[in-house]
């Protein structure tokens, strides 16, 4: 920042901010610009520089990508003016797409990143169609220039024809050796719209996060869009109804540090005070408590969650400990859902909803390791609908949930279109791979001699699983996917029970294709085999369909051998003891309970695709 310290100019006037993100595919190099950028604008002193700066989050530095969306303010010189930059950093997997459409939101540009060897992927495609929808002014970057085996000709052509990208517009770089850097901040500073708003008018702010603090309560991060605020004023939640009084307003440098006040055109952070985590809602509008007719922003749409699954403390006595902990989660994530729930084999636990399989894992593992809560999880499933015999239609989030099939006029399932980036070699094996999940082709567009773009249509239930590690194998590891719901289908489903020892067990039943259940159901009771210890009895698993067993195996009891005394002798003396052992097995079976570790309530997602 060339020595200047920016509070020594006095207020930037709002024609000198510039609010922009970065949206990019995972793992194209987004966190490690942003750290060249807050290396360039001075915004960090060298020495406290490490990489991944703003991926604060434990679990994001163990797993290399980002999870939260992270808001930070960068001061640069240009021209001989202060320009303020606010850049808020979004996670690229697809179960984070939330997380990006909310910072679209309070942006007017955006940094479309694209490897330049990987080339133009199926998120980069999904990102940049929201941006065009939030009418962003797109900056296309290439990463990564300085690789040896860097594509920068043909990734320019891929993004001309595939996004309708100028080639004179693309800013070429790289993150982790810092060239072209200049030029991206230049771009950034000229090409980029100055926020509209007047900071003369009433105030409105957007809350687009939020994260809990153990001394400071909620800490709600706001983009203004018009008005003031100050330290001291009186502001009202708009959508929660409740005033508070301003403690202390800030920015993020990329810790927080402390103003007097924050301007239309602005991204900071307010602390008010907030002892209760319901009061903040993402998208909720800012005003002030005495402005009664300022009009609430238009927010965002509420996230649609998809895959359900339970969450059992290990020990029963920690209900209470995993349901404080739940709502802490919930806070900084609003994505994320749940409700009490109790089940006969697991007891009282909680029903939590999420935007995929990623998302679950990291919910699971962030309940571990920060609220030192050991989980029993349920297999995951997605969400269905039945239309019952009168008309009524039921959203089902567990298969406990689906009624008699007398009574069911049709049960849906979520369908999704599934656009996957491959290179053209491959184009027959991921076919094959859909068609096998009953997909519908809908579209085949050639990126380039070397790419394809292939489209389909498939059941959710056949996508969350296992069809990215599939698909990983299948192209190793060249080709991409990215997917969204287009709706529910009709289609022939049946409820899966699965008996331990005669009984039913709430928590492995599952939904399948009818086409599928014999299948499904030998590979299920085959795996349980082998997961249930055995006992002192033998405990028969069997796979029903209603009142139809479909599959069944048997546990083998651990046997004592009673005759191990008996030398020689008359065979009735032995006959004699092992009918006196059979009646034992036989009454300790009516009254002993099976135990079913946590790797059975997994097990229920074999698909037995090997089994084909």
């Amino acid at each position: 920042m060339n020595g200047k310290d920016p509070k020594s100019i006095g207020e930037i006037p709002l024609s000198r901010i510039r609010n922009f993100c970065i949206i990019a595919h995972i793992d194209h190099g987004k966190s490690t610009l942003a750290d060249r950028l807050l290396e360039k604008t001075g915004t960090v002193e060298i020495r406290r520089m490490k990489e991944q700066l703003l991926d604060a989050m434990d679990l994001e530095r163990e797993r290399g990508i980002t999870i939260k969306a992270k808001a930070v303010s960068l001061h640069h010189w240009h021209n001989s003016e202060l320009y303020e930059l606010n850049l808020i950093d979004t996670p690229g997997h697809v179960d984070f797409q939330y997380e990006v459409s909310r910072s679209l939101t309070c942006c007017e540009g955006a940094l479309l990143l694209v490897d330049a060897f990987q080339g133009v992927e199926a998120q980069t495609v999904a990102n940049a169609y929201s941006a065009m929808d939030h009418d962003l002014k797109i900056i296309p970057v290439i990463n990564k220039i300085d690789l040896n085996h860097a594509r920068v000709d043909e990734v320019t052509t891929e993004m001309e024809q595939v996004l309708g990208i100028d080639p004179d517009d693309i800013v070429k770089c790289s993150g982790k050796a810092g060239i072209g850097i200049d030029e991206l901040i230049t771009a950034i500073i000229e090409r980029i719209p100055a926020p509209s708003g007047d900071p003369a008018g009433s105030l409105q702010a957007m809350v687009f996060d939020s994260h809990y603090d153990d001394y400071r309560g909620a800490i709600t991060y706001v983009r203004l869009m018009s008005g003031e605020v100050k330290r001291g004023d009186k502001v009202r939640f708009y959508r929660a109804g409740v005033n508070y009084e301003v403690l202390e307003l800030g920015q993020f440098v990329p810790e927080r540090k402390p103003v007097d006040k924050l301007r239309a055109g602005e991204v900071g952070y307010l602390i008010c005070n907030i002892k209760s985590l319901k009061d903040v809602r993402i998208g909720d509008t800012v005003v002030h408590a005495n402005h009664t007719t300022v009009e609430a922003l238009e927010g965002y749409q509420p996230p649609k969650r998809m895959v359900y699954c339970g969450l059992y403390p290990s020990d029963g006595q920690d209900f209470s400990e995993l349901r404080d902990a739940l709502e802490k989660l919930s806070i900084n994530d609003p994505s994320f859902e749940f409700a009490p729930e109790t089940s006969e084999a697991l007891g009282f636990g909680f029903r939590c909803g999420f935007l995929g399989l990623l998302h679950m894992e990291i919910i699971q593992q962030r309940l571990e390791n920060e609220c030192d809560i050991d989980l029993v999880q349920t297999a995951p499933n997605v969400t269905y609908e039945i239309v019952k015999r009168g008309g009524e239609v039921l959203e089902i989030h567990r298969p406990q949930e689906v009624p008699d099939s007398g009574e069911i006029e049709e049960f849906r399932q979520p369908i999704v279109r599934v656009n996957f980036v491959l290179p053209t070699e491959f184009i027959g094996v991921v076919m094959k791979l859909c068609q096998d999940r009953r997909g519908i082709l809908r579209g085949n567009e050639y990126l380039s001699g070397t790419r394809a773009l292939v489209s389909y249509d498939l059941p959710l239930a056949e996508v969350i699983y296992d069809l990215h590690d599939k698909l990983k194998s299948a192209t190793r590891g060249y080709g991409t996917m990215d997917y969204e719901i287009i709706g529910y289908e009709n289609a022939d489903l049946v409820r899966m029970d699965i008996l331990v020892n005669g009984k039913r067990v709430d928590a492995l039943s599952i939904i399948c294709d009818r086409r599928d259940s014999d299948r499904r159901g030998r590979a299920v009771v085959k795996k349980l085999k082998e997961e249930i210890d055995r006992h002192m009895f033998e405990v028969a698993v069997q796979a029903a369909i209603g009142a139809r067993v479909i599959a069944r195996e048997t546990v083998p009891a651990m046997r004592k051998n009673v005759t191990a005394k008996c030398y020689g002798g008359d065979i009735t003396r032995k006959r004699k003891l092992w009918a006196k052992q059979r009646e034992g097995k036989k009454r300790m079976k009516s009254i002993g309970s099976v135990d079913i570790p946590q790797k059975a309530f997994m097990a229920v997602l074999d698909t037995g695709a090997d089994n084909k």
